[in-house]
């Protein structure tokens, strides 16, 4: 075996070793662009570094997302606007520039069952994942009930620092079940810990000036409410459910 293939093969295994995909796989179609003079072994090895460099951050994206426990992967322009034509396109859109969570702001899509709620707080989530912010999804009856399991196992600052860390945290269906005194005291506590320090998206079917019947007290809802509204988008999507779409 003469020494540049051996050099190849040793170069093959090195790349494998390392884990360095990328650059084995394009391997040698960039030793045929340098042999044949396309370009510099300097312009090869440059180009090598970025495709692994690229494939690294895909990587990367696809395990945010993949941890922010997402119900779907759904993103803005699989959004049908035209089926919501009241909501105010421009300003749905511009959230993707993830401007909000820069200033810790929040949003609170309200509106019926099926209207894109949940849809468009996903979409975001996905597009703060693939920026490698931190971001999580739950549904708010998961999220009390654990909480409750939490402090029923005297367990409850390690959870409650688990949900504050993210970034961004989706709260979906708020309202949808009834929440008693100690969710209710439970939910506030996260919700003040995350007040002015990270973005929270809430979806809800109840109107907020009936979150005091959703929460079982009026005072404590108001608490709710005044950290969550202080800095904040309301977005009021008033529509047909899409899950009744062909049927209307």
């Amino acid at each position: 075996m003469n020494t540049e293939l051996q050099n190849y093969n040793r170069l093959k295994n090195n790349l494998e070793s390392l884990k360095l995909t990328a650059m084995e796989q394009n391997l040698d179609s960039y030793l045929d662009n340098t042999e044949k003079g396309g370009m510099s072994p300097l312009q090869a090895l440059l180009r090598l570094t970025e495709a692994e460099m690229k494939l690294k951050s895909e990587r990367a994206v696809q395990g945010c997302v993949k941890v922010a426990n997402f119900p779907f992967l759904k993103t803005m322009e699989d959004f049908d606007f035209s089926f919501q034509p009241d909501l105010n396109k421009d300003e749905i859109l511009g959230f993707k520039t993830l401007r909000f969570m820069e200033k810790a702001e929040n949003i609170i899509f309200l509106g019926s069952p099926g209207v894109g709620k949940t849809h468009l707080s996903v979409s975001i989530g996905i597009e703060s994942a693939k920026n490698r912010r931190s971001s999580y999804f739950i549904n708010c009856a998961e999220l009390i009930e654990r909480l409750k399991k939490a402090k029923a196992e005297n367990n409850l600052e390690k959870r409650l620092k688990f949900y504050s860390r993210y970034q961004l945290l989706i709260i979906d269906e708020v309202g949808f079940l009834p929440i008693d005194e100690e969710g209710s005291k439970l939910f506030f506590q996260l919700i003040s810990r995350r007040y002015e320090k990270k973005s929270t998206i809430i979806t809800t079917n109840v109107e907020l000036s009936e979150w005091g019947s959703t929460f079982g007290n009026t005072v404590m809802a108001n608490a709710i409410l005044d950290r969550l509204l202080h800095h904040s988008s309301v977005i009021r999507i008033v529509g047909n459910s899409y899950r009744l779409k062909d049927i209307l």
